[in-house]
């Protein structure tokens, strides 16, 4: 609790600094955003965090450049983090993870054993967030839900999404084959979406190197790692710049537009052979 009160006032820090350079007063700001004084006010002392929403709005109104908006991103995704570890259940994570999603305009995500989350079925969605951990099935439910429901910003212009597969990712079957084939017929569908990337690097392509874990990157300033227990937020440089390394390394490796539809394919036609051979 005392590490959140401390980047609550981090963050009130930042934003009266952001402020007070861009010359204007806390009336000032109100204004330019279209948000009450008083929430200024709550904000830089410490007493309120901001929803994505109201953030969008403090960004325009003080012409952040990409060095700003890389530090205030940096302490608000840490902040909504515990936050929504505060609140406890799966469904308060993902919404937190939905607010991330919100505030973003260029998305990266590198995944070797899974679907991304942006990118999921809503039972694949279910049985992900439910794998390993002891969980009640109506949060499972309901965090899936808030799952789905957050890949509508796939669809909205002014975002930039990139996703890297290794196959073994889109090979790896939890439920039943059927689920699978489902699956497959989603990341076909977003495929053609114009500001979207998609690629997957085939089995029969040399790995560029061991792909240890997953991650997604939000506006280049912070990097997620998805584990059993709980959402890993890296921010530091080093950690970007090995991520961001990485990524492009299976970017390079990867197949794209209608060849990588036709390996879909081919692995589709593997799910209905299996789903036969089993039944």
């Amino acid at each position: 609790m005392e590490d959140r009160r401390d980047r609550l006032r981090a963050l009130g820090e930042l934003l009266r600094r952001l402020r007070k350079d861009a010359g204007l007063t806390g009336k000032d700001l109100a204004l330019r955003a279209g948000v009450a004084q008083p929430t200024i006010s709550r904000i830089e002392t410490g007493q309120l965090l901001p929803v994505p929403e109201t953030v969008d709005r403090l960004v325009e109104a003080l012409d952040l450049d990409e060095v700003g908006r890389r530090e205030l991103d940096a302490l608000l995704v840490r902040l909504r983090d515990e936050v929504s570890r505060l609140k406890g259940g799966l469904a308060g994570r993902e919404s937190a993870n939905a607010a991330r999603l919100r505030s973003a305009r260029r998305v990266v995500s590198f995944q070797s054993a899974m679907i991304p989350a942006l990118l999921q079925t809503a039972e694949y969605a279910r049985l992900a967030l439910a794998f390993g951990r002891d969980v009640d099935e109506d949060d499972a439910a309901k965090a899936a839900a808030v799952r789905v429901e957050a890949q509508a910003v796939l669809f909205e212009s002014g975002r930039e999404f990139s996703f890297v597969l290794t196959e073994g990712a889109v090979r790896t079957w939890p439920g039943s084959p059927a689920l699978m084939r489902a699956q497959l017929d989603r990341l076909v569908q977003v495929s053609t979406l114009p500001h979207v990337g998609l690629g997957v690097v085939p089995w029969s392509t040399e790995a560029p190197g061991f792909p240890l874990h997953g991650f997604t990157v939000y506006d280049g300033s912070v990097s997620v790692v998805e584990s059993l227990t709980g959402d890993l937020t890296l921010s530091e440089p080093g950690e970007l710049a090995a991520h961001g390394e990485t990524f492009e390394a299976f970017a390079a490796a990867a197949v794209y537009g209608e060849e990588l539809r036709d390996l879909l394919g081919q692995i589709g036609a593997d799910y209905q052979e299996l789903a036969a051979r089993l039944s």
